[in-house]
């Protein structure tokens, strides 16, 4: 099966020590394998491996299910999470939407986000935004306690019981949680809410091919089952123990630049869409191998729109970075430059040319200018930006992000650091239990 994804990383050999067109090349297949067999570190956090291909038909059935009955009457879906339970969907849909649907008119529901912050000002407007239309709620959490969602979605949760009655909610509040235990799945119990399972063996930022991520993106009108056929594909190229195994090359390459003093990677895009993949992205890398005081540094820029603010520094600064290029082949829109009669701003030499050639020149003048400038380039390329090849996408950096990992010698399955910053703001809110600690750290402030 051929590659929905290419990847090149020629424009980084320079920078390596090593010889050859694929650096550590035996230790990268052992890595995949470790990977595959289910042998390497966090193995009982591998239930995402096998999603695209394994995962029920009865889910997406019962996910079409809502879709179909909040199509009827609802106006504006709240989406309740943070982390992993917020940014695969946001990612999804931000790529694959109108850039202004929220101007246009919409023949569904339209998908709004909470609980991913702790913006008093935020969830105050969310108040204002409930109080014009038809609310239905998402929440998504394993244990239901997090504070960032469990907030919000208190304050969801009881506009729409106030508004329309607790038998109404019943209806319009769907949680994606624990299977079996949780304040969340308690309360599912309890109040008699629709609910859809987080597979206990697959982490929050692993999680875009369960309801977590599937369900939000249905709701906003995109075809899930293309989705999952982009990744179905790319688990199976993915799988192959071989340096033609796109995956096995990136994680390679980003690891040998890592060995050679490039410490922060920036993943670029030249498409305004893509903003939230590369948000994604940075947790799925970041919470993933940023453990033992070891990792590459994840960071992010949209070109050609950051090249006027953080150009310099990437052209000019300190040599200890690389940059990862995400590349759309084709746009899916044509639009060609006009002429103008008096050319006042001297741009009629670019009349007739197509956007696109803009950009794409754009992209190809600035990688070769921050290669000569030290700073190299790995590139990736799909041939659209649609629901197959964004899948394919997704589950090609879950892949690479598992076998990194095991090169780099963590476990990328877990995330034990996420505890220590709620462990001190517990204390300093006075939650039962930790008021010793509360007192210790108000001494400190």
């Amino acid at each position: 099966m051929k590659s929905s994804i290419s990847f090149n990383g020629k424009e980084a050999l320079w920078f390596l020590k090593e010889k050859g067109s694929l650096p550590r090349e035996e230790k990268a297949l052992q890595a995949m394998e470790a990977l595959e067999s289910g042998r390497g570190k966090g193995s009982d956090f591998l239930g995402w491996l096998h999603l695209p291909s394994e995962i029920s038909s009865t889910v997406i059935d019962n996910i079409k299910d809502v879709v179909e009955d909040w199509k009827k009457d609802i106006d504006i879906v709240v989406v309740i999470g943070i982390g992993g339970s917020y940014l695969g969907a946001r990612a999804v849909i931000e790529a694959l939407s109108h850039s202004f649907a929220a101007l246009l008119p919409s023949e569904g529901p339209r998908v709004v986000f909470a609980g991913q912050n702790i913006g008093e000002d935020y969830l105050a407007e969310l108040e204002d935004l409930m109080k014009t239309a038809s609310i239905a709620c998402v929440v998504i959490s394993k244990s239901g306690t997090t504070t960032e969602p469990a907030i919000a979605f208190r304050l969801v949760k009881q506009h729409i019981e106030s508004t329309y009655g607790k038998e109404e909610a019943k209806r319009r509040i769907v949680a994606i949680t624990d299977s079996s235990r949780g304040a969340l799945r308690n309360m599912v119990s309890r109040e008699g809410y629709r609910s859809f399972i987080i597979p206990d063996d697959v982490g929050g930022r692993f999680s875009v091919f369960t309801p977590v991520g599937l369900l939000p993106v249905a709701l906003a009108g995109i075809d899930i089952e293309t989705l999952m056929d982009g990744a179905r594909d790319m688990e199976k190229i993915t799988a192959q123990k071989s340096t033609d195994n796109p995956a096995v090359q990136y994680a390679s390459f980003r690891n040998a630049l890592y060995e050679n003093g490039k410490k922060i990677e920036l993943l670029v895009n030249y498409h305004p869409k893509l903003h939230f993949v590369t948000e994604w992205w940075k947790q799925l890398f970041g919470e993933s191998e940023g453990k033992e005081h070891l990792g590459i540094f994840p960071a992010g820029v949209d070109f050609t729109t950051d090249l006027h603010s953080m150009g310099q520094y990437i052209q000019d600064g300190e040599r200890h970075l690389f940059e990862t290029v995400i590349s759309i082949a084709s746009p899916n829109r044509s639009l060609t430059i006009p002429e103008d009669a008096d050319n006042a701003d001297g741009m009629n030499y670019l009349a007739g040319k197509h956007i696109n050639e803009c950009n794409k020149m754009a992209e190809l003048g600035t990688r070769l200018a921050h290669v000569d400038g030290g700073v190299p380039n790995l590139h990736i390329e799909i041939p659209l930006l649609n629901a197959y090849y964004l899948g394919a996408l997704l589950y090609f950096f879950e892949k690479a992000c598992g076998i990194s990992g095991y090169l780099l010698g963590v476990n990328p399955f877990d995330q034990e650091g996420v505890e220590a910053y709620k462990k001190n703001m517990f204390a300093l809110l006075n939650k039962p239990g930790f008021e010793a600690q509360g007192d210790i750290l108000r001494k400190r402030l």
